[in-house]
C-alpha cells in the first residue's frame, strides 16, 4: 500500500541529528522523497544510507542556512541594557 506522502517531496534542514533527523526518517517512511540539509556532510550520508529503500530519494544537501548578520531583521538585534 502507497504512503500517505507518496510522490511529495519534503525539505528537511537541520537533518543531520535530532528532530530533524527523525523528521526526514518519518518522511521517508510516509512515502516522501527528502532532501537533507545540514553542516554535518557525515551524518547526512549516514542517515541517508540508512533511509535508502524506506523511501522513494533522498538527496543530500551540505549548506549552512544561517544568514549573515548584515541580513538579520532588526528586532533580532542586541539592544544594550537600559542604564
Amino acid at each position: 500500500m502507497p504512503g500517505p506522502l507518496e510522490g511529495r517531496v519534503a525539505a528537511v534542514t537541520g537533518a543531520s541529528s535530532g528532530i530533524g533527523e527523525a523528521t526526514a526518517r518519518a518522511l521517508s517512511a510516509a512515502g516522501a522523497s527528502v532532501a537533507l540539509g545540514a553542516r554535518r556532510a557525515d551524518r547526512l550520508e549516514a542517515l541517508a544510507e540508512s533511509l535508502d529503500g524506506s523511501g522513494p530519494d533522498v538527496l543530500v544537501v551540505r549548506a549552512a542556512l544561517t544568514p549573515p548578520p548584515s541580513t538579520s531583521p532588526r528586532w533580532y538585534r542586541r539592544r544594550p541594557a537600559a542604564t
